[in-house]
């Protein structure tokens, strides 16, 4: 008997998830699932990659098959909001394993007209993005009064990419009588604010401190100039060719261009964006997935949903502006108790951008080459003039007095001040 057994789930699901694999549950799926299947509202902290799909996902089914029924067409008895089209294929997936009932997957970056057709049927859950959902209920494709369930996962990435309107506008299309379940791996301040808003004296449950990463993952930093970023990153990667690795960027230019330079350093690679079509990143994933490609670079757009078993490395080429996401890109590796690396490299403009998250993080993250910034020079930055100031001019003698010695500071072109007669 699995510890899933205890949970009194019904017959047909108990058995789905024993196919699925699933045994003992998982710290958070272990403290969510009870109180989701008695109705309560629920706000669940975990890091990326604890098993939180399965945490609302096998009560969202529990509750709707003891309801029972069939939806209404063009209406979803449970609505699952994601951030990325990756995430929601990836939640879609593991609802369809663990249940027969119809799960529908609304995103955008594909045609329109498909997903309007699935929907005439009505949906038992509905996966979506909020921009695409929004489409389909102006389109009259799908209306949400009556949805009595509604789980926001991810909800601070939701927030990072500016969907916190378009969550209040499907919420009000809801009706009041619904239970609500919010999953996130991280807990920023306007957190607090959405969940006064969409949750009912929900448990809080909480796993691992909001910004801790995965306790396997063995993380390091390179210090270096950016010019010198992609010769490291070739070097590194070349001591393990065979094992999958992601390689993170902030700009979807930086991560083409990566990829290029990649590919004539004979690595297996490809590029995954925001402007990518999402058959393209979906061919991608797909070979990164079966070893055809050893390598996958991506912007924070593949930071959630893509759970691949056995990515060994992640690197930060560049390193992320909101520290929230260093988490997320990290918690690709070490996944379902494995080991991971997490390697950074950092330049010297992005040495705020470390600071922020070692202080969200409440570490000091292993120096594997170079010097923190702050203690050497930055061989991109121009030269500043060091006139007047001999202690610690490029060249000059230490303990030097201002002005220095002779010959030792370049000439001035400025015009010298007569001196005032005495009066």
């Amino acid at each position: 008997m699995s510890d899933f057994d205890m949970m009194a789930l019904p017959p047909q699901l108990a058995a789905k998830v024993a196919e699925a694999g699933l045994t003992t549950p998982t710290p958070i799926q272990a403290q969510a699932i009870p109180h989701a299947m008695n109705g309560r509202d629920v706000m669940g902290l975990a890091q990326t990659g604890t098993g939180k799909t399965a945490a609302f996902g096998i009560p969202l089914i529990a509750r709707l098959m003891e309801e029972g029924g069939r939806p209404a067409p063009k209406t979803a008895r449970g609505l699952v909001l994601a951030p990325t089209r990756e995430l929601a294929a990836q939640i879609a997936k593991v609802l369809r394993d663990l249940t027969d009932l119809r799960v529908q997957i609304v995103v955008g970056g594909v045609s329109i007209n498909p997903q309007i057709q699935r929907l005439t049927k009505g949906a038992d859950i509905m996966v979506a993005t909020p921009g695409r959902l929004l489409d389909l209920v102006e389109r009259r494709a799908i209306r949400l009064d009556e949805t009595g369930f509604l789980v926001l996962d991810e909800a601070d990435q939701m927030l990072d990419l500016g969907f916190v309107h378009a969550l209040r506008k499907i919420a009000s299309m809801m009706g009041d009588n619904r239970q609500t379940m919010l999953f996130s791996a991280t807990m920023p301040k306007q957190m607090a604010e959405i969940a006064q808003s969409y949750l009912r004296e929900p448990i809080r449950v909480e796993v691992s401190p909001p910004g801790k990463a995965a306790d396997k993952v063995e993380q390091s930093v390179h210090f270096i100039a950016k010019a010198e970023k992609s010769a490291l990153l070739i070097e590194l990667m070349d001591k393990h060719r065979e094992n999958r690795a992601l390689v993170f960027t902030r700009t979807k230019h930086g991560a083409d261009k990566l990829a290029r330079n990649l590919g004539r350093a004979g690595f297996a690679v490809a590029a995954i964006h925001g402007d990518k079509r999402q058959g393209q990143r979906e061919r991608a994933l797909e070979a990164f997935k079966s070893r055809d490609i050893r390598v996958l670079v991506a912007t924070d757009v593949a930071a959630r949903g893509l759970d691949i078993p056995d990515v060994l490395y992640v690197y930060n080429y560049e390193l992320p502006n909101v520290p929230e996401a260093y988490v997320h890109r990290i918690g690709r590796t070490a996944r379902a108790g494995k080991e991971g690396q997490a390697v950074a490299l950092c330049a010297p403009d992005e040495m705020p951008y470390l600071k922020d998250i070692q202080k969200v993080m409440k570490i000091s993250i292993p120096i594997a080459s170079g010097r923190p910034w702050e203690e050497m020079p930055d061989p991109n930055a121009p030269q500043k003039s060091t006139r007047g100031r001999g202690r610690g001019r490029p060249g000059g003698r230490p303990g030097a007095k201002p002005g220095g010695a002779p010959g030792t500071s370049k000439p001035s072109n400025r015009r010298r001040r007569k001196p005032k007669p005495k009066a």
